[in-house]
């Protein structure tokens, strides 16, 4: 047990050191990126400007310590969902609660702590060296920028928090497993208790509506002053926010419709059958993807209605240099989203496999052949991704629309525009959507075919 145990480990703190050293690299190359946004315009010159931009700034310094904050804490909270066994058999040794949570949240604290510390060298290198080139090749102005601006440790800090707050919290549940429960095949099935169902639908509810309302506010405001944009950000953080706390609710019903277009095959029926069956399992892992896809699409759209609210308003060759600027760094972000969607399902996937070992191994004793197995696990991948691209593409619409609504507004003279669609971006995203269904689910379908049915049945 302590070989399997101590690989199982290695595995978890690999995956989550990858996503909270890219959490904290996103992070520090949106700060470094609009600090060098900053540079080029802050010449006195344009008040508005300059306004529009410390709000542009501000709103991507909170996008970036968003989803440091839920990538890491989504990570996290998987890796403790699957220790529940172990936990109750070391509660069965003897081991006191408080002590198990204080060792879990200590574990969260180092690994953000390497994680974030890797991001913070690597975003502020590949950010100067970005800007280098960029410069080099006449696409930025050789102007004095900033070395590193200070607000680079908001990110690093942001994940060190976020994971050992979900460490600790993520251990209340399964600490609530009796000791009792650690000699029989103890497991978290993500049920929660009807009074937790009801206060999560309840926050999730009050966060959409309010997230709604001050987006709409932000609109507003934004016809008459580019600040309407912060207002509309805090709008969509509580609205995303409240999706992500009803997704249980709201994934699986859309998971089980994609189901239902899978196939009857036995795979694809088991497939949504245990993403219907344990939703928290499938929350987590399809939430990185949907977080993703609503940013591609949000950077997109508010990238492109950007540029037409702008050349509606003014001459090519005036805001030439700064639709460049905002291009080239959005086109960065897009693809960075892209990234960050890719390896927070396959880690997922990756993590759910090694946490369903038992239950593998029981469907390949039951008589599921390696192909059955493989065509589940390709199965569960698809239908996320579906799902998840599906509902990711209209909130980044929307979201994207009310941005730049909200930033470039008074450019309309009180009037609303119409967004302005990025349809390759949408294709391409579509494309690669189901590229990563492809490529997602080849190393764990690999990893399950890898089970023995005789030791993953005896596994302890």
């Amino acid at each position: 047990m302590s070989v399997s145990t101590s690989a199982r480990a290695s595995r978890e703190h690999g995956a989550s050191i990858l996503v909270t050293a890219l959490a904290s690299f996103f992070g520090v190359v949106l700060i470094q990126a609009t600090a060098f946004l900053v540079d080029i315009f802050d010449d006195g010159s344009d008040s508005t400007g300059i306004v529009a931009l410390y709000c542009v700034a501000l709103v991507f310094i909170g996008l970036a310590l968003y989803v440091a904050a839920v990538v890491t804490s989504n990570t996290f909270a998987t890796i403790v969902a699957g220790r529940t066994r172990t936990i109750a058999l070391l509660r069965l040794l003897g081991a006191r609660a408080r002590d198990l949570r204080r060792s879990v949240a200590r574990e969260g604290f180092l690994v953000g702590l390497f994680g974030g510390a890797v991001g913070l060298v690597l975003g502020v290198g590949v950010s100067h060296l970005a800007r280098a080139v960029a410069v080099s090749a006449r696409q930025l102005p050789d102007v004095q920028y900033t070395s590193v601006q200070p607000l680079v440790i908001l990110p690093v800090v942001t994940v060190v928090l976020t994971t050992t707050l979900a460490s600790y919290v993520g251990s209340r549940k399964v600490l609530d497993v009796t000791p009792v429960q650690a000699t029989g095949g103890a497991v978290d099935t993500g049920v929660e208790t009807p009074r937790s169902r009801r206060v999560r639908t309840v926050l999730s509810i009050v966060l959409i509506a309010g997230g709604v309302v001050l987006l709409g506010l932000g609109v507003l405001i934004g016809m008459v002053n580019p600040s309407g944009v912060l207002v509309a950000f805090f709008g969509g953080v509580a609205s995303f926010t409240g999706i992500m706390v009803g997704a249980y609710r709201i994934l699986p019903g859309v998971l089980r419709l994609v189901g239902r277009m899978a196939g009857r095959g036995p795979a694809a029926r088991l497939a949504s059958a245990n993403a219907i069956r344990y939703p928290d399992r499938s929350t987590r892992t399809a939430v990185g993807l949907l977080i993703g896809v609503t940013l591609v699409v949000t950077f997109a759209v508010a990238m492109y209605s950007y540029r037409s609210m702008l050349v509606d308003e003014y001459d090519e060759e005036t805001i030439g240099q700064v639709l460049t600027v905002t291009v080239g760094i959005m086109t960065g972000l897009i693809g960075f989203s892209a990234v960050i969607a890719a390896v927070g399902m396959v880690n997922n996937l990756l993590l759910s496999i090694l946490q369903r070992t038992r239950e593998i191994g029981l469907l390949r004793a039951l008589g599921f052949t390696r192909k059955q197995i493989r065509s589940m696990i390709v199965s569960e991948s698809t239908q996320m991704v579906v799902a998840s691209m599906g509902f990711g593409l209209i909130l980044g619409i929307g979201y994207g629309w009310a941005a730049a609504q909200s930033l470039l507004g008074s450019l309309s003279h009180g009037g609303l525009s119409a967004p302005t669609l990025p349809w390759a971006v949408i294709a391409g995203t579509v494309l690669c959507g189901g590229l990563l269904a492809l490529g997602a689910s080849l190393a764990p379908a690999r990893r399950a075919n890898k089970i023995s049915p005789v030791l993953a049945l005896a596994d302890n």
